[in-house]
């Protein structure tokens, strides 16, 4: 199975069901330390707009989950992607490689970008000012280096 799966993609998976238990297992710990009121909302620029009830603070590992969920799910079918270039025997299984890795690395990148979310909501200082563009480059350069990859592979 591991195999088959690729080494690549079990690592990256695991890492990503550490995160969000780890989440989890952040949230359930310092749960009695947290006041009553929380961030719920940031601006562009990392400041705070809008507080909520501790209690929304499961609200982003849950979408999170669903997130990893729906992709993990998604992963198992590749005849549903979209590969942006023509499949042939030939290329069947680089042109497969190649997307299943993008897909799992968009998945980890998702969940560090959520993960990030959930925790600096239960800090003081806020969302840091860099935050975004930060998040743009976690998740849109693996995109870009993948989509040369399949370029290549074709």
């Amino acid at each position: 199975m591991l195999l088959r799966f690729g080494i690549y993609n079990f690592i990256v998976t695991v890492l990503c069901l550490l995160l969000l238990i780890g989440n989890v297992i952040y949230l359930a710990v310092i749960w009695g330390d947290l006041p009553q009121q929380i961030p719920g909302h940031y601006d562009f620029a990392g400041n705070v707009t809008r507080y909520d009830s501790k209690g929304t603070l499961f609200i982003v590992p849950a979408i999170n989950l669903v997130l990893f969920i729906g992709l993990a799910i998604i992963q198992r079918f590749p005849s549903l992607w979209n590969t942006g270039v023509r499949i042939t025997e030939e290329n069947r299984v680089r042109v497969y490689k190649v997307l299943r890795n993008m897909l799992v690395t968009t998945k980890l990148s998702i969940v560090i970008t959520f993960v990030f979310i959930s925790v600096f909501q239960t800090l003081d200082g806020g969302l840091p000012g860099w935050f975004l563009g930060a998040i743009f480059w976690l998740i849109f350069a693996p995109i870009v280096i993948f989509i040369i990859l399949l370029l290549r592979a074709r």
